[in-house]
Protein backbone atom coordinates (compact mmCIF):
# COMPACT_ATOMS: atom_id res chain seq x y z
CA UNK A 1 0.00 0.00 0.00
CA UNK A 2 1.36 2.93 -0.74
CA UNK A 3 2.73 5.28 2.01
CA UNK A 4 3.19 2.62 4.32
CA UNK A 5 6.87 2.93 5.12
CA UNK A 6 9.78 5.68 4.40
CA UNK A 7 10.80 4.69 1.12
CA UNK A 8 14.82 5.68 0.28
CA UNK A 9 15.32 8.29 -2.47
CA UNK A 10 18.41 8.82 -4.64
CA UNK A 11 18.85 10.58 -7.78
CA UNK A 12 20.36 10.62 -11.23
CA UNK A 13 20.69 14.17 -12.22
CA UNK A 14 22.02 16.02 -15.57
CA UNK A 15 22.27 18.08 -18.48
CA UNK A 16 19.92 16.39 -21.90
CA UNK A 17 21.64 13.84 -23.45
CA UNK A 18 23.90 12.97 -20.65
CA UNK A 19 23.06 9.62 -20.55
CA UNK A 20 20.99 9.29 -17.58
CA UNK A 21 18.43 6.54 -19.23
CA UNK A 22 21.47 4.77 -20.32
CA UNK A 23 23.24 4.43 -16.70
CA UNK A 24 19.55 4.21 -15.10
CA UNK A 25 18.72 0.99 -17.38
CA UNK A 26 22.34 -0.64 -16.62
CA UNK A 27 21.60 0.23 -12.63
CA UNK A 28 18.01 -1.45 -12.33
CA UNK A 29 19.65 -4.96 -12.90
CA UNK A 30 22.67 -4.42 -11.15
CA UNK A 31 20.37 -3.22 -8.21
CA UNK A 32 18.05 -6.14 -7.85
CA UNK A 33 21.40 -8.67 -8.40
CA UNK A 34 22.30 -7.01 -4.77
CA UNK A 35 18.77 -7.61 -3.55
CA UNK A 36 16.98 -4.38 -3.75
CA UNK A 37 13.64 -4.12 -4.76
CA UNK A 38 13.76 -0.64 -6.78
CA UNK A 39 10.85 1.81 -8.52
CA UNK A 40 11.73 4.89 -10.83
CA UNK A 41 10.24 8.12 -11.20
CA UNK A 42 11.42 9.90 -14.16
CA UNK A 43 10.78 13.72 -14.70
CA UNK A 44 9.54 14.93 -18.04
CA UNK A 45 10.06 18.84 -18.99
CA UNK A 46 7.27 18.27 -21.59
CA UNK A 47 3.66 16.82 -21.63
CA UNK A 48 3.97 13.83 -22.36
CA UNK A 49 1.27 11.04 -22.65
CA UNK A 50 1.42 6.89 -22.19
CA UNK A 51 -1.89 6.78 -23.90
CA UNK A 52 -3.39 6.03 -26.86
CA UNK A 53 -5.55 7.89 -28.85
CA UNK A 54 -8.90 6.32 -29.64
CA UNK A 55 -8.16 3.55 -26.88
CA UNK A 56 -11.00 3.21 -23.79
CA UNK A 57 -8.13 4.87 -21.24
CA UNK A 58 -7.69 7.68 -23.65
CA UNK A 59 -11.37 8.01 -24.25
CA UNK A 60 -12.39 7.93 -20.34
CA UNK A 61 -9.67 10.59 -20.37
CA UNK A 62 -10.44 12.78 -22.60
CA UNK A 63 -14.41 12.84 -21.27
CA UNK A 64 -13.18 14.30 -18.52
CA UNK A 65 -12.12 11.65 -16.04
CA UNK A 66 -9.70 12.86 -12.77
CA UNK A 67 -8.26 9.19 -12.97
CA UNK A 68 -8.40 6.23 -14.74
CA UNK A 69 -7.22 3.18 -13.86
CA UNK A 70 -6.02 0.08 -16.86
CA UNK A 71 -5.34 -3.03 -15.04
CA UNK A 72 -4.86 -6.51 -16.56
CA UNK A 73 -3.15 -9.59 -14.56
CA UNK A 74 -0.61 -8.73 -15.67
CA UNK A 75 -0.09 -5.13 -14.97
CA UNK A 76 -1.93 -1.74 -13.67
CA UNK A 77 -1.88 1.83 -14.34
CA UNK A 78 -2.94 5.10 -13.02
CA UNK A 79 -3.14 8.39 -15.02
CA UNK A 80 -4.10 11.41 -13.20
CA UNK A 81 -5.28 14.52 -14.84
CA UNK A 82 -4.14 18.30 -13.98
CA UNK A 83 -7.15 20.02 -15.28
CA UNK A 84 -6.60 23.00 -13.21
CA UNK A 85 -5.56 25.74 -15.83
CA UNK A 86 -2.03 26.93 -13.59
CA UNK A 87 -1.70 23.64 -11.50
CA UNK A 88 1.43 23.77 -10.07
CA UNK A 89 3.55 20.75 -11.25
CA UNK A 90 3.36 18.10 -8.23
CA UNK A 91 6.68 17.44 -5.82
CA UNK A 92 8.90 14.76 -5.52
CA UNK A 93 7.11 13.88 -2.11
CA UNK A 94 3.64 13.87 -3.31
CA UNK A 95 4.43 11.80 -6.70
CA UNK A 96 6.55 9.30 -3.54
CA UNK A 97 3.47 9.04 -1.95
CA UNK A 98 1.33 7.61 -4.62
CA UNK A 99 3.68 4.63 -5.03
CA UNK A 100 4.15 1.55 -3.32
CA UNK A 101 7.02 0.86 -1.24
CA UNK A 102 10.24 -0.41 -2.21
CA UNK A 103 14.11 -0.53 -0.89
CA UNK A 104 14.83 2.14 -3.24
CA UNK A 105 13.42 4.79 -5.44
CA UNK A 106 15.51 6.33 -8.59
CA UNK A 107 14.68 9.42 -9.20
CA UNK A 108 15.69 10.60 -12.86
CA UNK A 109 15.72 14.27 -13.00
CA UNK A 110 14.58 16.53 -10.73
CA UNK A 111 17.69 17.79 -10.63
CA UNK A 112 16.80 20.71 -8.70
CA UNK A 113 14.52 19.09 -5.82
CA UNK A 114 17.29 18.55 -2.38
CA UNK A 115 17.86 14.72 -2.39
CA UNK A 116 20.87 12.53 -2.78
CA UNK A 117 22.05 12.14 -6.15
CA UNK A 118 24.44 11.03 -8.56
CA UNK A 119 25.51 13.79 -11.51
CA UNK A 120 25.69 12.25 -15.17
CA UNK A 121 28.29 14.28 -17.14
CA UNK A 122 29.72 14.44 -20.08
CA UNK A 123 32.10 17.78 -20.73
CA UNK A 124 31.57 16.84 -24.41
CA UNK A 125 28.55 18.64 -23.94
CA UNK A 126 29.91 21.70 -22.91
CA UNK A 127 27.68 22.23 -20.13
CA UNK A 128 28.81 23.27 -16.53
CA UNK A 129 28.86 21.04 -13.45
CA UNK A 130 25.43 20.52 -11.58
CA UNK A 131 27.17 19.42 -8.65
CA UNK A 132 29.35 23.23 -8.15
CA UNK A 133 25.59 24.68 -7.84
CA UNK A 134 24.31 22.08 -5.50
CA UNK A 135 24.95 20.44 -2.63
CA UNK A 136 22.70 17.35 -3.06
CA UNK A 137 25.37 15.91 -5.62
CA UNK A 138 27.37 13.34 -3.41
CA UNK A 139 29.30 12.18 -6.83
CA UNK A 140 29.99 12.47 -10.47
CA UNK A 141 29.24 9.89 -13.13
CA UNK A 142 31.58 10.91 -16.06
CA UNK A 143 33.22 9.74 -19.21
CA UNK A 144 36.30 11.97 -18.94
CA UNK A 145 38.57 13.99 -16.27
CA UNK A 146 36.92 16.00 -14.56
CA UNK A 147 38.42 19.64 -13.20
CA UNK A 148 41.25 18.53 -9.81
CA UNK A 149 39.11 21.09 -7.50
CA UNK A 150 36.11 18.75 -7.63
CA UNK A 151 36.00 17.18 -4.04
CA UNK A 152 33.38 15.03 -4.96
CA UNK A 153 33.92 11.23 -5.76
CA UNK A 154 34.12 10.51 -9.45
CA UNK A 155 32.88 7.17 -11.14
CA UNK A 156 33.19 5.42 -14.37
CA UNK A 157 30.06 6.34 -16.32
CA UNK A 158 30.73 3.15 -18.21
CA UNK A 159 31.05 0.87 -15.29
CA UNK A 160 26.94 0.47 -13.79
CA UNK A 161 28.65 -1.99 -10.96
CA UNK A 162 30.40 0.62 -9.69
CA UNK A 163 28.00 2.63 -9.68
CA UNK A 164 25.34 0.85 -8.19
CA UNK A 165 27.86 -0.48 -5.41
CA UNK A 166 28.35 3.25 -4.65
CA UNK A 167 24.43 3.76 -4.26
CA UNK A 168 24.47 0.62 -2.44
CA UNK A 169 27.24 1.76 0.30
CA UNK A 170 25.38 4.95 0.67
CA UNK A 171 22.11 2.92 1.43
CA UNK A 172 23.98 1.18 4.02
CA UNK A 173 25.31 4.08 5.81
CA UNK A 174 21.92 5.80 5.99
CA UNK A 175 22.87 8.30 3.23
CA UNK A 176 19.85 8.03 1.18
CA UNK A 177 16.37 10.06 1.39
Amino acid sequence: MPGTRLMRVFGLAGWSGSGKTTLLVKLLPELAARGLRVSTVKHAHHAFDVDKPGKDSWRHREAGAVEVMVASAHRWALMHEHREPGAPEPSLDELLRHMSAVDLVLVEGFKRYPHPKLEVHRPALGKPLICREDPSVVAVATDAPLPADLSLPTLDLGDAGAVAAFIVERLRHGKAV
